[in-house]
This record gives structure tokens, C-alpha cells and sequence, in this order.
């Protein structure tokens, strides 16, 4: 399963930011140890986990795999990944989950 990163490019002081996000905590958390991002930056939103990157970690993040999103296409993602996990009837075919 993929991680994300979208091209947000958000002003933080001098530099510009993005977010990174994947479908597991997992992936999420070995992309960032692979980029060589801190634990301690991690976002630990309820709906929405995520890393802030710098354009340089997203490029590297890109270089080991991530998928390049625009801002909307990463809410959708991730607003779709919430569904599913909360058992919406409409997406539970797109990965195979059942509700009994």
C-alpha cells in the first residue's frame, strides 16, 4: 500500500512544507525513518496521522516511492480511508473488508 505526499508547498518561516501520509501507520512511520524524519515530528491526528515535510523530504520520499497527490486528491484518500475503517457500506469493496 502507498504513502502519499502532496504538493501543498505551505510557508513555514523560509521554508515550504507538505504532508505525508500512507495508508498504514507503518508505512507511514519506515518512510519517515527512510527519509530521515524524527518520531518526534509526527502528527498524530485522530482522522488524518501525518509527517510535515520540507520540498527536499518530499522529493526524497518520492525517490523511495511516495506518490505525488495534489492536496485534494490526499483529503479523498484519506477521507475514503476513514470510511472504510469505519465500515461505510459504499467502499467496503474497494479493499475486500465485509461487515457481519
Amino acid at each position: 500500500m502507498p504513502v502519499y505526499v502532496d504538493n501543498m508547498e505551505a510557508k513555514f518561516g523560509r521554508m515550504k512544507m507538505s504532508h505525508m501520509m500512507a495508508d498504514t501507520l507503518e508505512e507511514l512511520h519506515e518512510m519517515a525513518y527512510k527519509i530521515g524524519l524524527k518520531r518526534e515530528w509526527f502528527q498524530n491526528h485522530k482522522k488524518y496521522p501525518h509527517y510535515d515535510v520540507s520540498l527536499s523530504k518530499r522529493n526524497l520520499a518520492i525517490k523511495h516511492g511516495a506518490r505525488e497527490v495534489t492536496p485534494i486528491e490526499l483529503v479523498k484518500i484519506m477521507r475514503r480511508k476513514v470510511k472504510i475503517k469505519n465500515g461505510d457500506s459504499e467502499n467496503r469493496h474497494v479493499i475486500g473488508v465485509h461487515k457481519r
